[in-house]
């Protein structure tokens, strides 16, 4: 009986950690990654092969907060998130890339 209360109180606290973050899709035919997005996990279906984040990186908020966003794919194929520069962060399907802004380019967090 242990290790089954064990393994829900796990499993709890598994899930309240991932609704930290607001969930939030794009539009149908869109492959923009609006700036207000921001602080909130995207969940990508049947996305575009690329989507573009903001075309300029967001400034940190006035209390230095920094701009991040992650980025789910649910397939069903490997999806690219860049900006209109050099930025590239290639998220296959099932994974998760955890992007930030420094206030002039964006970063992938590890």
């Amino acid at each position: 009986m242990k290790p089954v209360l064990i393994a829900l109180v796990l499993f709890a606290g598994q899930a309240i950690t991932m609704q930290d973050k607001p969930v939030v899709h794009l539009k149908p035919h869109t492959d923009i990654i609006l700036e207000a997005f921001g602080s909130s996990l995207l969940e990508l279906r049947e996305a575009p092969q690329i989507v573009y984040l903001p075309a300029s990186p967001p400034k940190p908020e006035f209390n230095g907060q920094q701009w991040t966003i992650d980025v789910k794919n649910f397939g069903p194929m490997p999806v690219t998130v860049a900006d209109k520069g050099t930025f590239r962060a290639p998220v296959a399907v099932g994974q998760t890339a955890h992007i930030l802004s420094t206030g002039s380019k964006y970063t992938v967090k590890h």
